[in-house]
């Protein structure tokens, strides 16, 4: 720890050549992108598309639908699809309730930026034949573009709660570190200069094991705030792999060195983006710039790194009520400097209608059931 301070789905390819693709499952198939007897690597495969073909358009592939997300994912134990065209990509997931299946698609599919709704028509239809292949009740998707709720409905759409966040807060990492820090709200700014003069440092790990700082921090906001988490051994499994590392600020509290707040950042090489992740602060040390150090550290580390963005990873929407309930970290992110990204949200393509009636509503009454329990 480096301290310092501051079932089978069928897709063609262009050409002669074809070859079908499987659906991947579980961890011992991380690697597996393909299945052919010969056991050459996919590279050296005719007609088969590269990891880079896979991406049809980097600028528009989020890291959700990345060669690495699905290697995650496989560690999690869970089925996956891919699928590539010339005009569009995606990673699907098999996710499964006592409902039935579907296939999520975690900001995807990635689509033709010159053509997005003729590129969205075709993978919809591609997601049609999988899903109804796979018995599926509906497919899930969260377009990058952000298209207009008439345009989604023609394509018989409807707009579900959102799983990752509509609206993001990016940061351009591409200016100097002064211009970088001029642009930080004043607060901000006063906070980070302040940092490593209240005794806070900030160390960075890739130990999985290291994992239980973020976790003991989580549990003790939960029970705090009332709110839910993520599972103990999903944050060890994302700290696991390679595009994880874990930022924890350390303060000498009267001769004993505590960990006051922690982070999980996630970096995508292709698109040279640091991703801010699943983070906590011990409440009893609010009153420290810990937050603000932890992230300007590795904001200015992602830039030192070559990375040219910084995704805030989710705020309120745009003219959202001072009552959002993001607000507040909403203000926060925004104090770095940066600007605003919006998406499509998270939206469902029904495949069998009744089924899929039916587990709306029991979803609807169990959300509502949450609430009240809250």
């Amino acid at each position: 720890m480096a301290k310092f301070n501051l079932g089978k789905f069928s897709s063609q390819t262009a050409g002669p050549n074809k070859h079908r693709l499987k659906p991947l499952t579980g961890a011992a198939s991380i690697g597996a992108v393909f299945s052919r007897q010969d056991n050459t690597a996919p590279a050296a495969w005719p007609g088969v598309p590269t990891h880079a073909h896979i991406c049809y358009n980097v600028s528009m592939r989020h890291f959700l639908q990345s060669e690495d997300w699905k290697n995650f994912q496989l560690a999690l134990g869970k089925t996956v699809f891919e699928e590539s065209e010339p005009d569009f990509s995606y990673l699907a997931v098999l996710e499964k309730t006592k409902m039935g299946n579907y296939l999520y698609l975690p900001y995807g599919p990635t689509l033709d930026e010159k053509n997005p709704k003729k590129s969205l028509k075709k993978a919809l239809d591609s997601l049609k034949a999988l899903a109804k292949k796979q018995g599926c009740i509906f497919v899930r998707i969260e377009p990058t573009v952000a298209f207009n709720q008439k345009d989604l409905a023609k394509f018989g759409l409807k707009k579900s709660k959102d799983l990752n966040p509509a609206d993001t807060w990016l940061l351009d990492l591409k200016q100097d570190q002064a211009e970088i820090l001029t642009n930080m709200s004043q607060g901000t700014r006063t906070r980070h200069n302040q940092f490593e003069k209240k005794g806070l440092t900030v160390s960075v790990s890739k130990n999985p094991d290291d994992i239980k700082y973020l976790i003991t921090l989580q549990h003790k906001l939960a029970q705090a705030k009332h709110i839910n988490t993520f599972a103990d051994s999903y944050l060890k499994t994302e700290l696991e792999q390679p595009f994880a590392s874990l930022y924890l600020v350390h303060y000498n509290d009267e001769g004993k060195e505590k960990i006051v707040s922690a982070s999980l950042f996630f970096d995508d090489q292709d698109a040279k983006t640091r991703f801010y992740m699943q983070s906590a602060t011990d409440p009893e040390y609010k009153k420290l710039p810990a937050t603000v150090g932890l992230l300007s550290t590795a904001i200015f580390d992602a830039k030192a790194a070559g990375l040219e963005t910084f995704d805030f990873w989710g705020i309120a929407p745009e003219g959202a009520k001072s009552s959002h309930p993001w607000a507040g970290f909403t203000q926060f992110k925004k104090s770095f400097g940066g600007f605003a990204r919006a998406y499509s949200g998270t939206l469902d393509l029904p495949i069998r209608g009744a089924k899929y009636r039916l587990y709306r509503f029991i979803r609807f009454i169990n959300l509502k059931v949450r609430k009240i329990k809250a």
